[in-house]
């Protein structure tokens, strides 16, 4: 049984690849996972294929090996996992929870790895892995600091082990969008902390994008967009120190 697994898929750039991926590709089934079972069943009546809604809490270590067990018992050929799930706080960084900020890392990185490495066994030559990261992996963000710091540990992680896993012949996949239009920012945004959003993108053309890039040989990121690829050629290009000053001068904070 050859399957795709998507977890984030309730919303945003996940129920876009579900979406896509269904429509380019053939899969015996699709796994789609998140905590929301009603979206995830909704996905039924979308897709053209199969679809198995799993309602796990990913930022919950159990959840990945309840997942796991779920492989082992059906003994699957994963041909593409897409690791979309995240969320992030638009705050300063002691007036957030310390909660909410060990969850998003658990969900922005751990499940990242986890889903990750439990996958990999049922992956053949051909297999392709999306990590949904963000354009803000490429510098330190002040105000959104946690976020930021996740993020660029999942493109690091992508980045690395796209080189590793050549040898099996599968391929690996930053995806770093811009301000995209989800409901990222139903969780983000709660106040003013963050006031200048420079463009959005919608979240079908990063999928789309992500989905033309994997394709390019020796691609291991996809940044949608120009003004994207501007902000991350200049953050890399620049002194971070300058980056952080712009970033505060364009929120009106302090620098």
């Amino acid at each position: 049984m050859k399957i795709a697994v998507i977890t984030g898929a309730s919303s945003g750039m996940g129920r876009d690849f579900a979406r896509q991926l269904t429509g380019l590709y053939h899969f015996d089934e699709v796994w789609v996972i998140a905590r929301r079972i009603e979206r995830l069943e909704a996905l039924k009546d979308e897709l053209n294929v199969p679809v198995r809604p799993i309602s796990l809490d990913l930022t919950k270590r159990e959840s990945i090996e309840e997942y796991a067990s779920v492989l082992e018992e059906e003994q699957p050929e994963i041909s593409v996992l897409v690791n979309a799930s995240g969320f992030g706080y638009f705050k300063a960084f002691d007036e957030a929870d310390l909660n909410g900020y060990y969850d998003m890392i658990a969900l922005n990185d751990s499940a990242v790895v986890g889903m990750t490495y439990r996958s990999l066994p049922y992956m053949k030559d051909g297999g392709r892995i999306y990590n949904v990261c963000s354009v803000a992996a490429f510098q330190p963000l002040p105000y959104i600091s946690i976020y930021g710091a996740t993020k660029a540990f999942a493109l690091s992680f992508t980045r690395a082990i796209n080189v590793e896993l050549k040898r099996r012949g599968i391929k690996a996949l930053a995806v770093c969008p811009y301000w995209t239009k989800t409901e990222f920012f139903d969780t983000a945004r709660t106040d003013d902390t963050i006031t200048y959003y420079q463009c959005y993108t919608e979240s079908k053309d990063v999928v789309a994008q992500a989905i033309k890039d994997m394709n390019k040989r020796g691609k291991d990121v996809s940044i949608c967009g120009r003004t994207a690829k501007l902000n991350a050629f200049l953050a890399k290009l620049l002194p971070h120190k300058l980056v952080m000053k712009v970033w505060c001068r364009q929120q009106k904070k302090p620098c």
